[in-house]
């Protein structure tokens, strides 16, 4: 069956379901495998469920069939599940002319996809990434919740090895996006620093096929300039932390940070002036912890620009979102301060969480820290450099979770997982400090909190 055809059977039943256990009635179950599981050996249970229609990619499963109720009809055979799946979301996709932006990046792309969200929203019926669904299942999830009422979508695209972005921006087919920055991260799927860059570039790759393709771009980011060179033939909103750039359509400078970021951002100078407006700064205080956050909040705010947000809206949009994702987030204890950083880690997030918690004034610091995972060959590397820099930092305190840590040298405390944190800290929970917790989510040390 051709993917038209197809979809025409999806508007029929709008709802697909890759769930055996959430079958509603009439919707249309597709198999999908993963490493544990294979959607195949419960499509005849999900069509007994009430689903209308199972499609599957084992042929294994036509022979099977020993409930006269299931028709043969019920059961749509093809190549690739997961393939489908993707075609038929591009398909769902291209009935909806609106501007879909796609966003990217080694670190801060959640947290600056939903603060485009938020701004967004001031002006637009807003679709956007849900959590963290931002591969090849959890994108098609997205589009699939598009509709006539929408009239911008903002998609989260993450990536662990060459080619992710390629595949997800075709079938996302984004007009415009950003890539936050790119970082050391996935190392071990990557190859290198360069394979990072080269895949989060696949989203520049597609947008210069566009004719109407827009680039929001962080000015002061050498290797995503780079990414771009001397081509005049694609659209660029550029911005930037220096207030003098003149080649920046926003700028913005960060007042101060202990713990939340207040920050200002302005228009070029030259437009102000030719344009008659005030060359005055808007100022915002965000609940955003960490400096580094002032380019997530440029992107956000260069989107809002772009796409005819008041400014006054923007800002208020700004002031008022609240982490709520264990990134960036500032809980406070009847013990402690605490930083909670703990969706995700790699060597370039942990170096600005740490830097900015150095400038965070405290009487007591305490950093509890998990390892970095997919770094293959350069962790050990990359975990020593990480101690050395605490070693300087001179905080009262600090926590190692995770074996990447136990042949390093050192006078910190060291701790095989979570669950020897948190006998550690009922025996003896430390009171009256800030504490930074970071760490990848598979640490699991956004379970520390509570106790704390």
């Amino acid at each position: 069956m051709e993917i038209k055809e197809l979809y025409n059977l999806y508007q029929q039943h709008p709802c697909i379901t890759t769930d055996s256990r959430d079958c509603p009635e009439g919707s249309i179950f597709l198999a999908l495998k993963g490493e544990s599981f294979d959607g195949n050996k419960f499509a005849l249970q999900a069509l007994e469920k009430g689903c209308a229609y199972a499609i599957i990619d084992d042929k294994a499963i036509l022979g099977n069939l020993g409930d006269p109720r299931i028709s043969s009809d019920r059961l749509i055979l093809v190549d690739d599940c997961l393939q489908t799946f993707k075609d038929l979301a591009r398909e769902h996709r291209r009935q909806f002319d609106i501007p879909v932006i796609g966003i990217t990046g080694t670190n801060g792309k959640t947290t600056t996809k939903e603060l485009v969200a938020a701004v967004l929203s001031q002006k637009y019926n807003v679709l956007y990434t849900q959590g963290n669904f931002n591969n090849d299942v959890g994108v098609p999830k997205t589009l699939f919740r598009l509709t006539k009422e929408h009239e911008i979508a903002v998609i989260e695209m993450g990536a662990s090895h060459p080619g992710d972005i390629k595949t997800l921006v075709e079938t996302a087919e984004p007009t415009c996006g950003l890539i936050t920055n790119v970082g050391r991260a996935h190392l071990q799927g990557f190859g290198s620093f360069e394979g990072v860059i080269k895949t989060k570039c696949e989203l520049y790759d597609f947008l210069r096929t566009r004719e109407d393709g827009l680039i929001f771009i962080n000015a002061d980011n050498e290797y995503l300039m780079d990414q771009i060179g001397d081509d005049e033939e694609i659209w660029l909103t550029p911005y930037s932390t220096s207030p003098d750039n003149q080649y920046a359509c926003i700028s913005g400078e960060v007042i101060e940070c202990n713990p939340f970021l207040k920050f200002r951002w302005r228009e070029p100078l030259m437009t102000l002036e030719e344009e008659g407006r005030s060359t005055k700064w808007h100022k915002v205080q965000t609940h955003l912890i960490g400096a580094y956050n002032i380019d997530n909040l440029l992107a956000a705010i260069s989107v809002g620009i772009n796409f005819g947000v008041e400014r006054k809206k923007i800002c208020e949009a700004l002031e008022n979102y609240v982490p709520s994702n264990n990134r960036s987030q500032m809980t406070i204890t009847e013990k402690n301060h605490l930083i909670v950083d703990a969706y995700n880690a790699n060597p370039t997030s942990m170096q600005a969480a740490l830097e900015n918690f150095s400038l965070i004034q405290a009487d007591k610091k305490m950093a509890i820290l998990g390892q970095m995972g997919e770094l293959g060959t350069e962790s050990d590397k990359e975990h020593r450099q990480m101690v050395n820099y605490l070693e300087q930092a001179g905080y009262d305190e600090v926590w190692l979770v995770g074996d990447n840590f136990k042949d390093i040298p050192c006078a910190f405390r060291k701790f095989h997982d979570v669950e020897e944190v948190k006998a550690a800290i009922r025996e003896h929970c430390p009171e009256g400090y800030y504490i930074l917790i970071k760490g990848s989510n598979s640490n699991k040390l956004f379970q520390l909190p509570e106790l704390l």
